[in-house]
């Protein structure tokens, strides 16, 4: 396993349970030694984010790390998501990466995840260890 300084989880935010448990195996594959968290919507991501709801119980906030964000998803989607990632604090965010991972071949998803600050690139699913791998190298 390789561990990596500043990657201290990976959030996989999407509804699919398929894709979720395929990135998985895709992160061990990898062998990146990184605690790895699903949430089905970004309401779960959110309370991921600020250790409240199910994830109340975390003794910490996340620090550093990846989040692995779908567009299409019930609840809240991931453009909402965004919406509300905007307005944490700063400091928190400083050392997160969004990574948007999508199936969506719709030009206006593209335009609008590369014009967002806060999506450092855009993904088409699925995720390959080499695509994980340079994703990973790119934050060092």
């Amino acid at each position: 396993m390789r561990k990596f300084d500043g990657l201290d989880f990976i959030l996989l935010v999407d509804d699919d349970e398929s894709t979720n448990f395929v990135n998985n195996i895709i992160i061990k594959k990898a062998e990146i030694d990184a605690p790895v968290h699903v949430a089905f919507d970004g309401i779960e991501a959110l309370e991921f984010l600020t250790s409240t709801g199910k994830f109340a119980s975390q003794k910490t906030l996340p620090k550093s790390g990846i989040i692995f964000l779908d567009i299409n998803m019930p609840v809240m989607n991931g453009w909402e998501f965004l919406e509300e990632y905007r307005k944490l604090n700063s400091t928190q965010k400083e050392n997160i990466e969004i990574v948007m991972l999508t199936t969506s071949l719709n030009e206006d998803d593209s335009t609008r995840a590369n014009s967002n600050v806060d999506i450092k690139r855009l993904v088409n699913k699925p995720l390959r260890i080499e695509k994980l791998n340079k994703i990973i190298n790119d934050r060092i």
